[in-house]
């Protein structure tokens, strides 16, 4: 794996340092910030391959770095740590642009497998995007790689990253049936047993946004007792 560029965004000075160390194991850059407003100055300073985002932050939280770096059309992957365990937080940090999050305590092990995820994720998106156009356009839906836009009948749509990585695996594969789970490994970028309910909450909003009338969807269909895919008609 390249060496990779990564901001840490942590207040505590031990947590930062444990992460540090363990991302240079993995031959990471690393970058320190000790609360929001410096994380954020970096963050739209220099490029990132990955932000590591505390929640709770002096200066600025968490959820409004997120916000704020998400404006800008450069697309980061952002890794959220929350010692909050609620759901409401959890998708809170999702709704706003989070990649993945998570929560304190943790082991160092499952953080650097999310991290590895990420990178994986983040090349597999490149490799398919080189291979794809830059743009799809499947009726009045028109999807922009590049800049992470999506417009239906010219209006634009606010779509969360999660909701646009799935949006674009299903246009990139017309036609294919995909499990929760398959959906899960290749969008979330890693096995999360247990969470399919995720997908499904993920795909309930994708479809709000896009369709017209989401209890009839017109693009991402449900092959019962399978899974879900795009509508391959309309490609056709």
């Amino acid at each position: 794996m390249p060496s990779k560029n990564v901001l840490v965004i942590e207040d505590h000075t031990d947590i930062a340092n444990l992460i540090q160390l363990h991302l240079h194991d993995l031959d990471c850059r690393v970058e320190l910030a000790a609360d929001g407003l410096e994380g954020l100055r970096k963050a739209e300073q220099h490029s990132f391959d990955l932000i590591i985002l505390d929640l709770m932050l002096p200066g600025m939280d968490g959820l409004e770095i997120c916000r704020r770096i998400r404006r800008h059309a450069h697309y980061t992957p952002i890794l959220m740590l929350t010692s909050k365990t609620s759901e409401l937080d959890r998708v809170l940090g999702l709704e706003v642009g989070a990649d993945d999050y998570v929560s304190k305590p943790f082991s160092i092990r499952e953080l650097m497998a999310r991290v590895k995820a990420q990178f994986r994720r983040g090349e597999a998106l490149q490799g398919g995007n080189e291979q794809s156009t830059s743009k799809h356009q499947v009726g009045e839906l028109c999807i922009d790689v590049e800049k992470r836009r999506v417009t239906l009948a010219d209006k634009q749509i606010d779509l969360t990253a999660k909701e646009f990585d799935l949006l674009l695996q299903f246009v990139d594969h017309p036609g294919r049936v995909y499990s929760r789970m398959q959906l899960l490994d290749t969008v979330w970028g890693y096995g999360h047993e247990g969470y399919e309910h995720t997908v499904n909450s993920h795909i309930n909003r994708l479809r709000g946004k896009i369709e017209k009338d989401p209890a009839h969807p017109k693009y991402i269909l449900t092959v019962w007792g399978v899974g879900y895919k795009f509508n391959d008609e309309l490609t056709a």
